[in-house]
């Protein structure tokens, strides 16, 4: 599953999401400003910045503003890790 930590007034976030519902990638938002544990997470791989939009994978690895090209390559890299037997 896919997480994406955003605001409401983010720019770059509102992008993001477009583009990922053209991609037919789901995935689902979490306001940090309504949901503290959800800023706590965002400021804990951002160096204590409140940076979005910050998306977290199924592995629990996480991107900050990526573009998606990088979303994509990232998810391929993790169906690639899940379906490598070894």
């Amino acid at each position: 599953m896919l997480t994406m930590y955003s605001t409401t007034w983010c720019g770059y976030c509102h992008r993001l999401r477009s583009q990922l519902d053209r991609e037919g990638i789901a995935y689902t938002v979490i306001d940090i400003e309504q949901d503290p544990n959800a800023a706590d997470f965002v400021m804990g791989v951002n160096g204590g910045n409140q940076t979005v939009p910050t998306l977290r994978f199924a592995d629990n690895s996480a991107l900050t503003n990526p573009s998606i090209v990088q979303v994509k390559a990232h998810l391929a890299a993790l169906a690639a890790t899940a379906a490598d037997p070894a």
